[in-house]
Protein backbone atom coordinates (compact mmCIF):
# COMPACT_ATOMS: atom_id res chain seq x y z
CA UNK A 1 0.00 0.00 0.00
CA UNK A 2 1.41 3.29 -1.01
CA UNK A 3 -0.02 6.96 0.19
CA UNK A 4 1.07 9.85 -1.79
CA UNK A 5 1.46 12.82 0.36
CA UNK A 6 2.92 16.30 1.12
CA UNK A 7 4.08 16.92 4.42
CA UNK A 8 2.03 20.29 4.62
CA UNK A 9 -0.68 18.50 3.19
CA UNK A 10 -3.82 18.99 5.59
CA UNK A 11 -5.96 15.86 3.82
CA UNK A 12 -2.75 14.10 3.38
CA UNK A 13 -2.15 14.96 7.59
CA UNK A 14 -5.43 13.26 8.24
CA UNK A 15 -4.87 10.08 6.26
CA UNK A 16 -1.35 9.34 8.04
CA UNK A 17 -3.11 9.83 11.21
CA UNK A 18 -5.64 7.25 10.23
CA UNK A 19 -3.08 4.54 8.87
CA UNK A 20 -1.16 5.24 12.08
CA UNK A 21 -4.06 4.76 14.25
CA UNK A 22 -5.04 1.51 12.56
CA UNK A 23 -1.51 0.01 12.62
CA UNK A 24 -1.15 -0.24 8.67
CA UNK A 25 1.81 -0.43 7.06
CA UNK A 26 2.00 1.79 3.87
CA UNK A 27 4.74 3.44 2.12
CA UNK A 28 4.99 7.02 1.58
CA UNK A 29 5.70 8.56 -1.64
CA UNK A 30 6.42 12.31 -1.75
CA UNK A 31 4.73 14.47 -4.06
CA UNK A 32 6.10 17.98 -4.02
CA UNK A 33 3.42 20.50 -4.34
CA UNK A 34 5.84 23.89 -5.95
CA UNK A 35 8.45 22.04 -6.66
CA UNK A 36 9.08 22.55 -10.90
CA UNK A 37 5.74 24.13 -10.36
CA UNK A 38 4.10 21.03 -8.22
CA UNK A 39 4.51 17.55 -8.93
CA UNK A 40 1.57 16.57 -8.54
CA UNK A 41 0.72 18.10 -12.15
CA UNK A 42 3.04 16.59 -13.78
CA UNK A 43 1.82 13.32 -16.23
CA UNK A 44 2.94 10.87 -14.05
CA UNK A 45 0.96 11.22 -10.88
CA UNK A 46 -2.26 12.85 -13.25
CA UNK A 47 -2.29 8.95 -14.14
CA UNK A 48 -2.49 7.91 -10.71
CA UNK A 49 -5.24 11.11 -9.48
CA UNK A 50 -7.00 12.71 -12.66
CA UNK A 51 -7.66 15.57 -9.76
CA UNK A 52 -4.29 16.02 -9.28
CA UNK A 53 -4.55 16.48 -5.66
CA UNK A 54 -3.32 14.76 -2.59
CA UNK A 55 -3.07 12.46 -1.13
CA UNK A 56 -4.02 9.02 -3.17
CA UNK A 57 -3.98 5.58 -1.25
CA UNK A 58 -2.84 2.81 -3.43
CA UNK A 59 -3.87 -0.37 -2.98
CA UNK A 60 -1.42 -3.41 -3.27
CA UNK A 61 -4.24 -4.36 -6.00
CA UNK A 62 -3.11 -1.18 -8.19
CA UNK A 63 -6.18 0.06 -7.05
CA UNK A 64 -6.07 3.81 -6.35
CA UNK A 65 -8.40 5.81 -3.69
CA UNK A 66 -9.04 9.28 -3.72
CA UNK A 67 -10.20 12.51 -1.61
CA UNK A 68 -9.23 11.75 2.13
CA UNK A 69 -12.69 11.54 2.96
CA UNK A 70 -12.98 8.63 0.96
CA UNK A 71 -9.75 7.33 1.96
CA UNK A 72 -10.69 7.32 5.54
CA UNK A 73 -13.41 5.32 5.22
CA UNK A 74 -12.15 2.85 3.41
CA UNK A 75 -9.65 2.76 6.70
CA UNK A 76 -12.27 2.96 8.78
CA UNK A 77 -14.10 -0.08 6.67
CA UNK A 78 -11.10 -2.06 5.73
CA UNK A 79 -9.54 -1.74 9.28
CA UNK A 80 -12.48 -1.40 11.94
CA UNK A 81 -10.16 -1.12 14.86
CA UNK A 82 -9.95 0.90 16.45
CA UNK A 83 -13.00 2.47 14.63
CA UNK A 84 -12.79 6.37 14.06
CA UNK A 85 -16.82 6.78 14.38
CA UNK A 86 -18.81 5.93 17.92
CA UNK A 87 -21.68 3.33 17.59
CA UNK A 88 -24.34 5.27 18.55
CA UNK A 89 -25.78 7.20 15.35
CA UNK A 90 -26.45 10.71 16.96
CA UNK A 91 -23.19 10.87 18.24
CA UNK A 92 -21.61 9.61 14.74
CA UNK A 93 -24.01 12.54 13.43
CA UNK A 94 -21.89 14.99 15.42
CA UNK A 95 -18.18 13.70 14.56
CA UNK A 96 -19.50 13.68 10.51
CA UNK A 97 -20.50 17.38 11.47
CA UNK A 98 -17.75 18.30 13.15
CA UNK A 99 -15.75 16.72 10.42
CA UNK A 100 -17.09 18.64 7.81
CA UNK A 101 -16.76 22.00 9.44
CA UNK A 102 -13.58 21.47 8.37
CA UNK A 103 -13.29 19.17 5.14
CA UNK A 104 -16.07 21.33 3.40
CA UNK A 105 -16.46 24.69 5.03
CA UNK A 106 -12.65 25.63 5.39
CA UNK A 107 -10.04 23.66 3.97
CA UNK A 108 -11.15 23.76 0.32
CA UNK A 109 -11.78 27.93 0.70
CA UNK A 110 -8.27 27.63 2.12
CA UNK A 111 -6.09 25.12 0.05
CA UNK A 112 -3.60 26.50 -2.28
CA UNK A 113 -5.29 25.79 -4.98
CA UNK A 114 -7.83 28.11 -4.15
CA UNK A 115 -5.52 30.99 -2.45
CA UNK A 116 -3.34 30.55 -5.69
CA UNK A 117 -6.48 31.05 -7.80
CA UNK A 118 -7.53 34.50 -6.00
CA UNK A 119 -3.57 35.57 -6.12
CA UNK A 120 -3.11 34.86 -9.81
CA UNK A 121 -6.53 35.53 -11.42
CA UNK A 122 -7.63 38.39 -9.36
CA UNK A 123 -4.38 39.88 -8.40
CA UNK A 124 -4.86 39.83 -4.70
CA UNK A 125 -1.73 40.36 -2.60
CA UNK A 126 -0.40 38.54 0.59
CA UNK A 127 -1.99 40.93 3.00
CA UNK A 128 -5.67 40.08 1.17
CA UNK A 129 -5.06 36.57 1.18
CA UNK A 130 -4.12 36.26 5.31
CA UNK A 131 -7.56 38.03 5.99
CA UNK A 132 -9.20 35.37 3.37
CA UNK A 133 -7.18 32.26 5.56
CA UNK A 134 -8.03 33.97 9.29
CA UNK A 135 -12.03 34.93 8.05
CA UNK A 136 -13.32 30.66 7.20
CA UNK A 137 -10.91 29.44 9.92
CA UNK A 138 -12.21 31.86 12.41
CA UNK A 139 -15.85 31.05 11.08
CA UNK A 140 -15.68 27.22 11.18
CA UNK A 141 -13.38 27.17 15.06
CA UNK A 142 -16.08 29.29 16.17
CA UNK A 143 -18.91 26.13 15.00
CA UNK A 144 -16.68 23.66 16.12
CA UNK A 145 -15.44 24.82 19.56
CA UNK A 146 -19.30 24.88 20.16
CA UNK A 147 -19.67 21.51 19.14
CA UNK A 148 -16.70 20.09 20.98
CA UNK A 149 -18.06 17.58 23.96
CA UNK A 150 -16.15 16.91 27.33
CA UNK A 151 -12.79 15.37 26.23
CA UNK A 152 -10.14 14.85 26.57
CA UNK A 153 -10.59 14.48 22.58
CA UNK A 154 -12.90 16.43 21.03
CA UNK A 155 -15.98 13.86 21.81
CA UNK A 156 -15.06 12.13 24.73
CA UNK A 157 -12.21 9.76 26.06
CA UNK A 158 -11.49 8.05 22.63
CA UNK A 159 -9.97 9.87 18.96
CA UNK A 160 -12.38 10.38 16.51
CA UNK A 161 -13.16 11.02 12.62
CA UNK A 162 -13.19 14.47 14.31
CA UNK A 163 -9.84 14.59 16.10
CA UNK A 164 -8.24 13.73 12.28
CA UNK A 165 -9.64 16.75 10.81
CA UNK A 166 -9.41 19.63 13.38
CA UNK A 167 -5.42 18.84 14.52
CA UNK A 168 -4.52 19.40 11.10
CA UNK A 169 -6.34 22.06 10.41
CA UNK A 170 -5.24 24.16 13.64
CA UNK A 171 -1.42 23.05 12.34
CA UNK A 172 -2.52 25.44 9.65
CA UNK A 173 -4.16 27.66 11.18
CA UNK A 174 -0.65 28.26 13.04
CA UNK A 175 1.17 28.31 10.38
CA UNK A 176 -0.76 31.35 8.55
CA UNK A 177 -1.00 32.68 12.11
CA UNK A 178 -4.49 32.94 12.61
CA UNK A 179 -5.21 34.06 16.30
CA UNK A 180 -6.58 30.64 18.45
CA UNK A 181 -7.16 32.09 21.52
CA UNK A 182 -11.05 32.10 21.45
CA UNK A 183 -10.52 28.39 20.94
CA UNK A 184 -9.62 26.65 24.00
CA UNK A 185 -11.75 23.73 23.55
CA UNK A 186 -9.55 22.99 20.16
CA UNK A 187 -6.60 23.98 21.97
CA UNK A 188 -7.32 21.23 24.59
CA UNK A 189 -8.21 18.85 22.02
CA UNK A 190 -4.89 19.35 20.06
CA UNK A 191 -3.03 18.96 22.57
CA UNK A 192 -4.40 15.52 24.22
CA UNK A 193 -3.62 14.18 20.61
CA UNK A 194 -0.04 15.61 20.37
CA UNK A 195 0.69 13.15 23.20
CA UNK A 196 -0.56 10.18 20.75
CA UNK A 197 2.20 8.58 19.01
CA UNK A 198 0.00 8.13 15.58
CA UNK A 199 -0.39 12.16 15.73
CA UNK A 200 3.13 12.72 16.87
CA UNK A 201 4.34 10.15 13.60
CA UNK A 202 1.80 11.67 11.27
CA UNK A 203 2.83 15.32 12.06
CA UNK A 204 4.08 17.49 9.18
CA UNK A 205 7.67 17.95 10.68
CA UNK A 206 8.22 13.83 11.38
CA UNK A 207 7.79 13.67 7.09
CA UNK A 208 10.95 12.13 5.30
CA UNK A 209 9.77 15.21 2.98
CA UNK A 210 9.50 17.82 5.47
CA UNK A 211 11.55 21.23 4.48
Amino acid sequence: MKLYTYFRSSAAYRARIALNLKAVGCDMVPVHLVRDGGEHKQPAYRAINPQMRIPSLELSDGTVIVQSPAILEYLDEAYPDPPLLPKDPVQRAHVRAAAAIVGCDIHPLNNSGTLGYLKREFGQAQPALDAWYTHWVTAGFEAIEQLIQPGPYAFGDTVSLADLYIVPQVYNARRFKVPLGAFPKIAAVEAACATLPAFIDAAPENQPDAE
